[in-house]
């Protein structure tokens, strides 16, 4: 007896290491199986009136480019974008595979891809994605201009409700939150995780963004995308939403390969090979780490302190540019804080003090030593885009006071971190109470005017009344902060533009903002001025009326965009029907139509056409007034539903999911 225990100890040691060994040998065979999509998730083929026709210049060179490289050089790295021909017919196109898939499996799926998209479309901008590739072609160059359009598979209409739907949104959106804040930084752009869902065991997401576009622009995307995601499959056992430039995915089971490896054509006679190689590699590897992590920590002390000097000479000189550890600091116009104080503030910017994230940063709830309440912004280290960012705001908002904008405190500089601080905004976004029927349901006809009232007076005071004039460009519910009082404030100045007294319109290369909150011209063009905003002002009016939001509208198979449902029952004298079903007992509908109407107004496709935030807010706080009559508005993208379908839910609400609190850009 005594012997037999003496030995077990090493048995179930030598078993240990032999199922180990097993599992890796397992999942590296995972990894060599041939992965294939028999058939395509989404097709989507562009506008009709941009046909081509077989054995054109056009056609070729789209063979050309899709039939060529294009399946071995996305094999090779995961992503490739090229273009074939020119002028006319000048092609662009772009293929992703999922990250999570081995080369071959890579390569099948975007030969297959490529030619699945020629036989199903004529149209010269087409989409098509499968589970683990997507290819897009267009005869415009796309690859950087970022514009979100988020497309529901018919595999969603499949999924199975769950029986517990509370449970799984506090999942879904601990998870969604989580990958959203990581794949943007990420040089594969691509996250996967579960998170625990007691009743099933868990919940399995996977986000990815298409190599080439920027951290910002992957956060917007993915934040758009899992908006969709959200209103079509909550309340299902799994779901998919797709587009050109970003994918989110939630399932019940897992659905990817957690440890994904560029590993092709193993023998498994190799595998053992494999191993020892790997063993070895590790160690000589974790050598050379530790030698070169002394060096670059060398380096990246001198390039702290270079960048920091470089950033604080470039800052408004009104500001002391003093920093001391750990003391507070202040000027006339606002503070500067350190690094440790702000850690201390957000018990080291704890996930618990999160209130938000945009496209350069998360933003954190923090208290002062002395009990006051700040928001502290943290911006990407991985991002330069940050920086300017960051040099934009204190630039522009230090200069700017009034009670509809939220009040920028401080800021704070050490090395590579960037903060900015504001004053807390106890009720957090327009967003949250937009996204939550709980606390929709809130927001009575009272309420909701004084935030229209709210966000138009802040605009009105940044087109007319700032020295100089700005335009924000990035106008949304997430950017309206509420306070203890639920008077609106707007917020984040990163992407507003300065405009000389005379200046009425401006132009650019980038276009940087939301889509759905866009302007056309601005999204098309690159042209922007204040009507831009007074555009975007519309949309958020029309949600808060709606209770609905404009992204993801198109999936409800309602109308193509909240805009065009808008316009629809206004042509039918059925505008009441789009009236939020919480606000039916407490809404004048005098007002309610009036308000709809300067609505519509304001989303006008033709700038010339909407008002100027001076008439807006008259006609808010004047009462009843003879108004034009609205064209139709812009951006009504998608499928056009026909009028007499048209009807309003029976239930009270149509998302019955709190929303994550994470907020673009």
């Amino acid at each position: 007896m005594g012997l037999e225990l003496l030995f077990r100890p090493k048995k179930m040691a030598r078993d240990s290491n032999l199922v180990t060994f097993f599992l890796f040998v397992t999942s590296i065979l995972f990894l060599v199986t041939p992965i294939n999509g028999n058939s395509p998730l989404y097709v989507l083929c562009g506008p009709k009136n941009g046909n081509y026709t077989f054995g054109s210049p056009f056609r070729k060179n789209l063979e050309q480019l899709l039939l060529g490289n294009l399946a071995s050089n996305t094999a090779k790295k995961g992503f490739h974008s090229s273009f074939a021909g020119d002028g006319s017919d000048e092609v662009f196109g772009q293929a992703l595979c999922r990250r999570d898939v081995n080369r071959s499996a890579c390569g099948d799926c975007v030969r297959i891809a490529s030619q699945e998209i020629m036989n199903k479309c004529n149209e010269k901008d087409a989409d098509i994605w499968y589970e683990y590739c997507q290819i897009s072609y267009s005869y415009s160059n796309f690859f950087s201009a970022m514009n979100y359009l988020g497309q529901y598979p018919d595999s969603n209409n499949q999924k199975q409700d769950v029986s517990n739907p509370e449970e799984l949104s506090s999942a879904l959106n601990k998870l969604m939150d989580g990958l959203i804040s990581e794949a943007p930084w990420a040089s594969s752009m691509f996250a996967v995780g579960s998170s625990n869902f007691p009743s099933q065991g868990h919940v399995y997401g996977l986000v990815q963004c298409i190599i080439g576009i920027s951290g910002g622009d992957c956060n917007t995307c993915l934040v758009s995308a899992w908006g969709d995601l959200r209103t079509c499959c909550s309340l299902h056992q799994g779901g998919t939403v797709v587009s050109r430039y970003c994918n989110v995915r939630f399932e019940l089971y897992r659905f990817y390969n957690q440890h994904s490896e560029d590993i092709v054509g193993l023998g498994k006679e190799k595998i053992i090979l494999l191993v020892i190689c790997i063993l070895a590699g590790t160690l000589l590897a974790s050598l050379g780490i530790c030698v070169a992590r002394q060096r670059r920590k060398r380096r990246m002390t001198r390039d702290e302190e270079r960048d920091e000097n470089e950033l604080l000479q470039e800052l408004p000189t009104p500001i002391e540019l003093s920093i001391s550890r750990g003391d507070l600091e202040y000027s006339d116009d606002m503070f500067v804080m350190d690094l440790v104080t702000l850690r201390a503030a957000t018990a080291n910017f704890s996930l618990t003090n999160k209130l938000g994230q945009g496209g350069f940063g998360i933003v954190y709830k923090g208290i002062l030593p002395d009990g006051n309440e700040i928001a502290v912004k943290r911006l990407s280290m991985k991002s330069w885009q940050g920086v300017e960012e960051f040099k934009n705001e204190i630039t522009l908002i230090a200069k700017l006071k009034h009670k509809n904008l939220v009040r920028l405190l401080g800021w704070g500089i050490d090395g590579h971190e960037k903060l900015l601080i504001y004053e807390y905004m106890a009720n957090k976004s327009l967003d949250v109470f937009l996204s939550d029927p709980m606390k929709r349901s809130q927001l009575d006809w009272g309420a909701r005017y004084s935030i229209l009232n709210g966000i138009a007076r802040g605009l009105l005071y940044l087109h007319e009344d700032s020295v100089p004039k700005i335009i924000h460009r990035d106008l949304k519910p997430s950017n309206v902060l509420l306070d203890i009082d639920m008077v609106a404030k707007i917020s984040d100045f990163g992407m507003a533009r300065i405009f000389s007294e005379k200046q009425n319109v401006a132009n650019t290369r980038r276009v940087v903002g939301t889509f759905g909150y866009m302007a056309p011209e601005y999204a098309m063009e690159g042209q922007f001025s204040a009507k831009s905003d007074v555009f975007s002002f519309g949309v958020i009016l029309l949600e808060i009326i709606s209770g609905k939001k404009n992204s993801g509208f198109h999936l409800t198979k309602r109308a193509s965009s909240l805009l065009k449902y808008a316009w629809i029952l206004w042509n039918k004298g059925r505008e009441l029907e789009f009236v939020d079903p919480f606000l039916l007992k407490s809404f004048p509908p005098a007002d309610v139509r009036r308000t709809i109407q300067m609505g519509l107004l304001c989303v006008q496709e033709d700038p010339a056409d909407r008002p100027l935030m001076t008439d807006v807010v008259v006609l808010l706080e004047s009462g009843p007034a003879v108004l034009l009559q609205p064209k139709q508005p812009a951006f009504s993208v998608g499928r056009d539903i026909p009028l007499d379908s048209l009807s309003m839910p029976e239930s009270s609400c149509t998302n019955d999911i709190t929303a994550s609190t994470m907020s673009p850009r």
